[in-house]
């Protein structure tokens, strides 16, 4: 019999009422397999609203870092072709001027590069060659590595780096290693397949006010053709899941998951790790990682526990501007390991 989550279900039942999000899916699971999904709410706030089902593709937004970005640095670091200590400028030819030449590709997973966290290229740019040179040429923040901010400019390049070593868009590449690492049947791809757009939960509303339902909620990844190293899949709890039970059976994960030595920083390879103020509360072990998602989403996986618990949710919907979903988060997660103590 699957475990039961009263504490999880009431979770989500408080930060629906309280209009943190209009719905949300949590799938929980071992290295073995899923163990439970809970399903609360609807994918709008309207009455007549498509209530949430397991099925429910939502914008991952920032968990594209992690499932699709850094699981390929896997692949190429497996292959040989790329290695964690190469320096972006081997693979960007753009990435001159000399404070920039220490700059690795560790550097970019571990958000210790000197870029910015964000900039709104779209605003004045399209396409990939422009997005990658505006970023090469962006002023370094600080010295590499003496800190850490979390940067989507970084990813973006790393994206642009793993394209030129494999010869191939990121999008084909992603799909490749999809299908021969998860399977065909696995709905996880960059956007949301027209068939999905009944089932795919909005994210926020345009400035006149049109529903956003299948389009890329970031503006860069949408610039950018709604593919990017930073954000652009789209997919369900089961998808997530899938994911994060192939970091747990992977050998790179305990390199991948190793805390970075940069002063202050939280992060490792593209993934974050367990700290007092995370995301994932207070109760996952201290080995575990994991990563948000800005459109309310998040992956945390904890080896020491057999454990990851997947949160996908549209709190952009219909606007940004709403509040509490870090203290969603948290409680979620507390309640998860609550929950499978206490109703076995």
């Amino acid at each position: 019999m699957a475990p039961r989550f009263p504490t999880v279900t009431d979770v989500l039942d408080r930060a629906i009422a309280n209009r943190v999000f209009p719905g949300a899916v949590v799938e929980v699971g071992r290295a073995s397999a899923a163990i439970a999904t809970v399903t609360r709410g609807a994918q709008t706030y309207a009455p007549a609203a498509r209530p949430v089902a397991p099925g429910t593709i939502y914008d991952l937004a920032s968990l594209t870092k992690v499932l699709a970005t850094t699981a390929l640095m896997t692949a190429e670091v497996s292959s040989g072709r790329m290695r964690i200590n190469d320096r972006v400028r081997h693979w960007i030819a753009s990435w001159t001027g000399d404070e920039r030449q220490p700059v690795t590709l560790q550097d970019l997973l571990e958000h210790c590069s000197g870029l910015p966290a964000h900039r709104a290229y779209w605003e004045q740019r399209r396409g990939r060659a422009a997005f990658e040179l505006a970023i090469c040429e962006e002023p370094l923040e600080y010295l590499p590595r003496t800190r850490s901010i979390y940067s989507d400019p970084g990813f973006m390049l790393l994206g642009f780096a793993i394209e030129h070593a494999a010869g191939s868009p990121l999008e084909r590449l992603f799909n490749e290693w999809r299908d021969r690492e998860l399977g065909r049947q696995v709905e996880l791809t960059f956007g949301a397949a027209p068939e999905w757009l009944d089932r795919t939960a909005p994210t926020e509303d345009s400035a006149v006010g049109e529903e956003r339902r299948g389009g890329v909620h970031d503006e860069n990844c949408e610039a950018l053709g709604g593919v990017a190293g930073h954000a652009g899949l789209f997919g369900t709890a089961a998808a997530v899941g899938a994911c994060a039970r192939w970091w747990l059976a992977s050998p790179a994960l305990p390199a991948f998951a190793r805390k970075s030595g940069t002063p202050g920083s939280s992060r490792a390879l593209g993934w974050d790790t367990m700290l007092p103020s995370s995301s994932c509360g207070t109760r996952l072990s201290p080995r575990a990682i994991g990563h948000t998602g800005f459109t309310g989403t998040s992956l945390w996986i904890d080896p020491d526990q057999d454990l990851y618990v997947v949160f996908l949710s549209n709190r952009v919907h219909p606007s940004r501007r709403g509040e509490g979903i870090q203290e969603a988060r948290r409680a979620l997660h507390d309640a998860v390991i609550n929950d499978l103590r206490t109703n076995p």
